[in-house]
């Protein structure tokens, strides 16, 4: 059954968890990223994982380089295209709000919290709609990169590699929103977003 914002507020069958504005998101997130729980063991590892396949790969590249084209790819992957990556990251958020029913999508940024993000205005998503939402740039620019270190040659490798592991990192404020969801797992939560207020809203089945 789909869920409007309304419903929410019958007060009889749901329960307001909790409600962040936007400029609060980053102390939120900080907060659940400290949580221990499995999730985000997965996602240190993960995050230990992919430096260990960039130096890995920088360690067993085949060849002499000279020390400025080690430079170059190494601002590549550490800063160039992290930047460029952003607008793909966030793209790949909308195709499951879409998927899952959301149209008035909006994309945002907060730069004094180093923020972007999208946001499905006043549309209500369940555990698993979010949890797609929010795994779905992970895990295919995850495979996308780890893919093309295969494939491609000499200090490619090396700079997508770092973009690989610096990706992860940008990762966190998602892992940080599943793990509000993991340490709250015995309750049934909804969530929604007033974009015009820049508020989000948790709300529990009673």
């Amino acid at each position: 059954m789909t869920l409007k914002v309304e419903d929410l507020e019958d007060q009889s069958k749901f329960r307001e968890l909790l409600r962040i504005p936007y400029d609060e998101l980053l102390t939120f997130i900080l907060d659940y990223l400290r949580r221990k729980s499995g999730l985000m063991i997965f996602f240190w590892c993960c995050c230990l994982v992919f430096i260990a396949v960039a130096l890995n790969v920088r360690l067993n590249i085949a060849g002499y380089f000279p020390f400025k084209n080690i430079l170059f790819h190494s601002m590549l992957g550490l800063i160039i295209f992290p930047i460029l990556l952003i607008p793909v990251h966030e793209s790949l958020h909308i195709i499951p709000y879409f998927l899952t029913g959301a149209r008035n999508i909006r994309f945002g940024m907060d730069l004094k919290q180093y923020m972007f993000y999208v946001t499905a205005h006043r549309f209500v998503a369940n555990r698993k709609q979010f949890s797609l939402v929010a795994l779905t740039p992970f895990i295919l620019t995850s495979a996308s990169l780890l893919f093309m270190v295969l494939v491609l040659p000499g200090l490619w490798k090396w700079s997508l590699s770092l973009l690989l592991f610096v990706h992860a990192t940008m990762c966190a404020g998602d892992f940080a929103m599943l793990n509000f969801y993991h340490v709250n797992k015995a309750k049934k939560i909804y969530t929604w977003d007033d974009a015009d207020k820049k508020i989000a809203y948790f709300y529990e089945e009673l």
